[in-house]
């Protein structure tokens, strides 16, 4: 993702709890409708997670939602919408953009409120998988699992203490890192 132009994303403003996440993706049918609720679940009051599309497909996958409620998750009031939404006067600001699609993160965003950092969390598509309903729940699984693991490892850090620079930081740094055994000792350094 791309700023729009003329718009610059400072990373030295100290976050406020909760932090206000858009997580986008082309077409928020799955990876980024997860992310939403994961982070609004697991985020432990630190996060306030909304998800959008640039293309958004109409309708949330069925397997996404599935997965969610397999966690004990609500899966209810999800909808692909438009990154537009979230453009409006009324909109309220954002701290965090993350993108979990390679496709949305080369994508030119239109400008939102605030003074929003980009982090990307690339996924594979689960919804790609097609070949199989057996293959298709394991990929939905495994991203459910990917994103779980990352926002769990982040909430475990002293978030309190962090400005956007620390949490963008620590997020790259967690993503780069997909093994389950995340060696915390210098994530914000």
């Amino acid at each position: 993702m791309q700023p729009s132009q003329g718009k610059q994303h400072p990373m030295q403003s100290i976050i406020q709890s909760p932090c206000r996440i858009l997580v986008l993706c082309t077409g928020n049918s799955a990876r980024s409708v997860m992310a939403e609720a994961i982070f609004n679940h697991f985020g432990g009051g630190h996060f306030q997670a909304f998800s959008a599309g640039s293309r958004p497909t109409g309708k949330v996958n069925p397997l996404a939602l599935e997965r969610i409620r397999e966690q004990g998750l609500s899966a209810e009031d999800y909808r692909s919408k438009s990154w537009l939404e979230f453009t409006t006067e009324d909109s309220r600001p954002l701290d965090i953009l993350l993108t979990v699609c390679d496709s949305a993160a080369a994508e030119v965003c239109p400008a939102f409120p605030g003074d929003s950092v980009h982090i990307h969390w690339g996924l594979p598509d689960p919804a790609a998988v097609t070949d199989d309903p057996g293959h298709a729940r394991a990929a939905f699984a495994s991203c459910f699992e990917t994103l779980r693991s990352r926002v769990e490892t982040l909430v475990s850090l002293p978030l309190q203490e962090y400005g956007k620079q620390e949490l963008a930081h620590a997020m790259t740094r967690i993503a780069a890192r997909e093994s389950s055994a995340v060696d915390l000792e210098g994530i914000a350094n």
